[in-house]
This record gives C-alpha cells, structure tokens and sequence, in this order.
C-alpha cells in the first residue's frame, strides 16, 4: 500500500463497484434470456402454458432462496474474491446449459441424439403430433429446463452476499447506500440492453445460442476479477488517504463501548441459524420479501404481459421498445439511491434513520400499480411508465435495504447474513412467479372477474393491486422490528 502522505487520495474503491456494476449486467442479462424467448420462440417448441413457465421461475426462486443462505456463509469462510468468482464461474455454466435443453429433450423422446439445434428442432416437430409425444416434449423440455435454472440460480445466489460484502470492505457506511445504489443499476442495465440483444440473437442463430453466447460473458468478467481485487489494506492500488477514508467507521465505533468488544470477540464466528436471532436480520427478511416478489414479477412476467394484452412480441420493436422503456424510467434510482446519504449528511441523522426516511418515500411511489391495468385500456404506454415508475422505486428500495445490513452487522458476517436474508426474495419471488402462473391459467380457464375485468387481464389487476401497496406494508414491519439505529454485538 502507497503510505505517502502528501499525495492525493486515490478512489480505487469505484473500481471496484465498477466490476460489482458489470457482474450485476451480466447476472440480469443471464436472467433475462428466458423471460424474452419463452413465449414467442420457446413455448411454441416445447407446447408450454403460462403454468409451466410459472413452475421453472418458481423453482429457480426457491434454489435461488437456498443458494443465498448457502452461499452467504461460504462466502464469508472462503473471502469476497474467491467466492464471487465461484458464484459467476457457477451461474454462468448454468445460463449456458439452458441453450443444450432442446438437443436433450429430442435425445430422450426420440432417441435421435444429435448435436445439431436444427435438427434437433426438426426431430421434435416429426414426432410432436404423434399420440402422447406432445406431452412427453413439455414435460422433459420444463424439467431440464429447470435443472438448468437451478445451477443457474445456485451460482446467482452467491451475487448479492460477495458485492454486499464487497461495498462493506471498500465503502464506509455513509457511502454505501449511493454505492450499491450505483452497482445495482447493473440490474437495470442489462434488462435494458437485453429486449434489443436476446430476441435478435435468437431470431438470428436460434433461442439457444441466446443462451451460450449470453451465458459465457461471465468467463469474460471471472478473467478480469481475478486481477482487480484485493483487501483494501492489501491492495497496492488504495492509498493511504483512501484507506484511512474506507475504515472511517471503525474509529467511531471503537469508541463506543456499549456497542463494540475487543477485536477477538468482533471477529468471532456465526453459526448457521443465528443471524435469525437478531431482529435486524428480521427487519431486512420482511424488507425483501415482499419487494423483491414484486420485482421479480416485472422482470420475468413484463414480456410476456406486453405480448399477453397488447399483442407485441419480445422481438417486434414495439415490444422491444416497451421492455427498454420500463427499464430506461427504473434508472432514476440511481439519484434516488442518493437520498440516504443526502439525509445522514445534510440532517445529521444516524444511518438507519437516514436510510428508513428514504424507504419510507420509495414505498409510496409502487401505489401507482393499481392504475396499470385500468390505464391500459387509454394505451400501452401508460402501463409501460407506471411499471418503470414501479421497477425505479424499487431498485432504491433494495440497494438501501441491502445496506442495512452492514450498517448493523460487522463486516465478517455481512454475507451470511445478507444470505439468510436473501432467503426471503428467494420465497418472495416464487410466490409471484409460480402464483402468477397459477392464476393466469385459472383466471383465463374460469373466465374470472375482478373490479371490472375479465379472464387473464383479472389475474394481472390482482397481482398489480398486491404489488402497489407491498412497499407500505414492509415499511411498516421494519419500522416495527428495529425502531432505531442499534449495531448488533456478537457474544
């Protein structure tokens, strides 16, 4: 490390949420291939309904839920550098495999094995009239489908515990609402580029090199982590200014006698179920649990919803332009990410306070769901701003809720723990994804009706009225659990 101490202090430590930023584009480009060629190039292929897309996004949320908890702790054991690059090394596999799915199900219905997409495609359509093919096509295609979306979700579950720990090593806690802030609109970026890159990939060379050719960016990003990260303190980059800037915290905290013990006692280990003994662990469970279900309906339903009621598929420009403008409107999080930090500056508030302020202004914007579906009769366009309106107020809502874990927990137990919190958007997300599912099949099966609407379009109005007033109630239920800013102790 550079100790002298007229020079000026380097930020080496926007680097590295600069490598968190693009890990993140590549993660949500990796989701969003399934979501942008099932309805249009998979389902006609495979003969899928809306149940059984429901069952492979529902599965993969619940890997995706134990993978967080998992991972967390592996994480924290094996250090941010090592994990991360087992995290992308795994989901990047995964995302690849999803593209040899069609060449495995002609091989074990036909018994025709082939290294071919095309005739593989042409084995499935000989036999798909044939008396029980067609069953057995939908049925082997879904559940290889979701052997792959498990390896998937297992290596995406490690994504969150490495860039949260991550912010925590290079970040004081002042900045690190506007940091994670910056490196989660990496979730925003890549389903942005994806509605004009995945559909014209997969009418171009087929659906599944989609899949591969998306699938290996993360090799890519695994080869320059492996050069760019180091410990701060380790780390010939960081300067001493830096450095001193980074563990800012630490001479708060020492001084605080009631809230901090000995280095020895600080770095003692955390047993599996522990971090759900503490109310603050709770706190974020129900800060993500609802949220992150609304946020993973958007991203793995927007698609399909823009085909379903308006009638534009994922590679028509309308619809193309529709996905883009949802997620071009959610990057105003990036300023809105800034308001913590805003409030524990300008207002000398402590950083939960600052931060449960700010979550508090987030949650009310997602209200404005309930007008997507009545809205939706004027034009498109109307549903199309109020779900960026929607994905923007969440994306602030998550890089703050993450934050308040290390806002509260030492570092060498922030992954564990954003992990055993990570299990709720995990079961958060299958209830949307598989419940969604579910409904629409019912919904347009029975013809049900609700406030005005009819089949699936009354499925959507009950799933948009839960999403707009999801954020309130979290908000309250945090509130609730831990009224004031209180660091956690280990004894």
């Amino acid at each position: 490390m550079n100790d002298t101490a007229t020079q000026k202090m380097t930020n080496y430590r926007w680097v590295i949420c600069s490598m968190l930023w693009l890990a993140l584009v590549v993660n949500y480009l990796d989701r969003q291939v399934l979501s942008l060629t099932w309805k249009n190039f998979i389902a006609p292929e495979f003969n899928w309904t809306d149940a059984d897309y429901g069952l492979i996004t529902g599965v993969f949320s619940i890997v995706y839920a134990i993978a967080m908890l998992i991972t967390g702790r592996f994480v924290d054991k094996v250090g941010t550098k090592r994990g991360y690059l087992w995290a992308v090394g795994i989901w990047s596999l995964g995302a690849c495999l999803h593209g040899l799915c069609g060449i495995l199900t002609d091989g074990i219905v036909t018994g025709q094995w082939t290294l071919s997409f095309n005739v593989a495609r042409e084995h499935l359509q000989a036999v798909s009239d044939i008396s029980g093919a067609a069953f057995a096509i939908t049925s082997v295609s879904v559940w290889l489908f979701v052997a792959a979306r498990c390896i998937l979700s297992l290596g995406e579950g490690g994504n969150f515990p490495c860039s949260i720990k991550a912010t925590a090593e290079y970040f004081p806690k002042k900045d690190r609402g506007f940091a994670t802030g910056i490196f989660n609109s990496g979730a925003q970026i890549g389903p942005l580029v994806a509605p004009f890159l995945i559909p014209t990939l997969a009418e171009k060379y087929g659906w599944e090199a989609a899949f591969i050719l998306i699938g290996a960016l993360g090799f890519i990003w695994m080869g320059a982590w492996v050069f760019t990260y180091r410990k701060p303190e380790e780390n010939p980059r960081v300067n001493a200014e830096e450095l001193a800037y980074i563990e800012q915290d630490a001479k708060i905290e020492s001084a605080d006698s009631d809230n901090v013990k000995t280095d020895a006692a600080t770095q003692k280990k955390i047993s599996f179920l522990r971090p759900f003994t503490y109310r603050q662990t709770w706190a974020v469970i129900f800060g993500r649990f609802l949220p992150d279900s609304v946020w993973w309906f958007l991203l793995f339903w927007a698609p399909a919803f823009i085909n379903d009621i308006y009638g534009y598929s994922s590679s028509s420009f309308t619809g193309m332009m529709a996905v883009f403008t949802i997620y071009l409107i959610s990057m105003l999080s990036l300023w809105a990410s800034y308001l913590p930090t805003y409030f524990i500056e300008k207002n000398k508030l402590d950083p939960y306070a600052g931060r449960m302020k700010a979550l508090l202004i987030y949650a009310i914007f997602p209200i404005v769901g309930i007008g997507v579906m009545p809205l939706g009769e004027i034009s498109l366009w109307f549903p199309v701003v109020i779900i960026g309106i929607m994905a923007a107020a969440h994306q602030s809502w998550s890089a703050n809720v993450f934050t308040v874990i290390s806002d509260m927990f030492p570092k060498h137990v922030i992954a564990s723990v954003t992990g055993a919190a990570g299990l709720a958007s995990g079961l958060g997300s299958f209830a949307s994804n598989y419940g969604a599912g579910q409904l629409f099949v019912y919904a347009e099966r029975v013809g049900l009706h609700f406030l005005g609407f009819e089949g699936k379009n009354a499925g959507y109005m009950i799933v948009f009225l839960i999403a707009g007033f999801a954020y309130l109630l979290s908000w309250t239920i945090m509130k609730i659990l831990v009224p004031r800013y209180k660091l956690v102790v280990l004894k």
